[in-house]
């Protein structure tokens, strides 16, 4: 059959890239984070905090990832190092039948029409400022004050929940 693309987008701490670590050990897939696509400050719009995604880099992943493995043809990642502000060196994957996409941002309407399966993850409110707590440690007052207000502009404007086969709630999935 041809290359199919799936995509894990959701809420922070939903599970969304455990969820894509999982398949990568049980599927014979590449797995590609949207973490390693953010655009570097000085490429974003002033108001950019005001841009559903506007601190992502969507057209470099457009080209490197979704066009190649729709092809299904290898694809060259080259992450981008927020640290070091520079793009790290590449790696390429071996073309595959299946490309797991994970990670908040991976549904936004300039790419949500690339992919075969959509899939939304969500949790309790109170279930998500646990598992950051725990993840983020003494960042997570910047990562909520920041970040997760970010994210949740973008899924009230976009919705990319809506265009979903697969909406999950992981509330109970993890201890």
């Amino acid at each position: 059959g041809s290359p199919a693309v799936v995509a894990i987008d959701g809420r922070c701490g939903s599970g969304k890239s455990g969820l894509g670590d999982l398949m990568g050990r049980l599927l014979p897939c590449n797995v590609v984070h949207m973490d390693d696509y953010y655009l570097p400050p000085d490429r974003r719009a002033e108001n950019w905090e005001q841009i559903p995604a506007g601190n992502m880099d969507l057209a470099r992943f457009l080209q490197e990832v979704l066009v190649p493995a729709g092809a299904g043809a290898q694809i060259r990642c080259r992450p981008y190092d927020c640290r070091s502000g520079t793009l790290r060196e590449g790696t390429t994957l071996p073309a595959r039948p299946l490309t797991v996409v994970e990670g908040s941002y991976s549904q936004h309407p300039l790419l949500s029409a690339r992919y075969d399966l959509r899939m939304f993850l969500t949790c309790a409110p109170e279930e998500q400022r646990r598992r950051l707590e725990r993840r983020e440690g003494a960042h997570f007052a910047a990562y909520e004050s920041r970040w997760m207000p970010l994210e949740e502009r973008y899924i009230r404007q976009c919705g990319p929940e809506k265009g979903c086969q697969l909406v999950i709630d992981t509330t109970e999935f993890f201890p």
